[in-house]
């Protein structure tokens, strides 16, 4: 199994950029070479289909996100030092996912290159957001849309366009419409790159 997956990375990593540092959303810089997200999701789909099925996540976020962050390369480091396939800080995103997993210090970088756990830790961190600080966005799609914005800027800078106070932000998201969410994003997001981030992932999401 494990001698499967590193043939079909090969066949996929064939058609993604070169394994050099390279800049993701953090930079908006796009690899030179792209492959499609179908043939990333399915590169991987060992690998998020448990890490899916473990924390309760959907699978085809995950791939899409997978897709936008680093076009299935699982060697990617950005300027930022973020690392590997779903493109994680080790200091951030890292961090908190093992504070919340009852371990100390964080993830190092040989192990954020590792494809099932870069994966395992991303979903991990999708989880957190979804089950604590976005936690009470009733509409799937806006939830959706939410993960995907906060993934990439974190959940306080997108909550507090609406309100300092996270309960009433939450309650403020709860009576817009997606389509009016996605506006807010557009035209509040202090994160220029947010609704560029949020439209590709989408677009991804739908290709899957």
């Amino acid at each position: 199994m494990k001698m499967r997956m590193l043939v079909l990375s090969a066949l996929l990593l064939a058609g993604c950029a070169s394994k050099t540092a390279r800049e993701t959303h953090h930079e908006q810089q796009t690899p030179l070479t792209k492959a499609p997200p179908a043939r990333v999701s399915q590169a991987w789909s060992m690998f998020t289909e448990n890490a899916a099925s473990h924390y309760g996540v959907d699978q085809r976020l995950i791939n899409a996100i997978i897709s936008v962050e680093s076009g299935g390369d699982p060697d990617v480091i950005s300027r930022s030092n973020a690392v590997g396939l779903m493109q994680i800080k080790a200091s951030t995103a890292g961090r908190e996912v093992y504070r919340a997993q009852g371990r100390h210090g964080q993830p190092s970088t040989r192990e954020l290159r590792d494809p099932a756990k870069n994966i395992d830790i991303g979903t991990a961190y999708i989880r957190l957001l979804q089950q604590r600080q976005l936690a009470g966005i009733r509409n799937p799609q806006t939830l959706r849309d939410a993960t995907i914005v906060a993934y990439a800027n974190g959940a306080g800078a997108l909550l507090r366009t609406f309100s300092r106070d996270r309960d009433r932000a939450i309650a403020m998201i709860n009576e817009m419409s997606p389509e009016e969410f996605r506006r807010h994003v557009q035209t509040k997001h202090p994160a220029a790159q947010a609704p560029r981030y949020l439209w590709k992932v989408n677009t991804a999401y739908r290709t899957i």
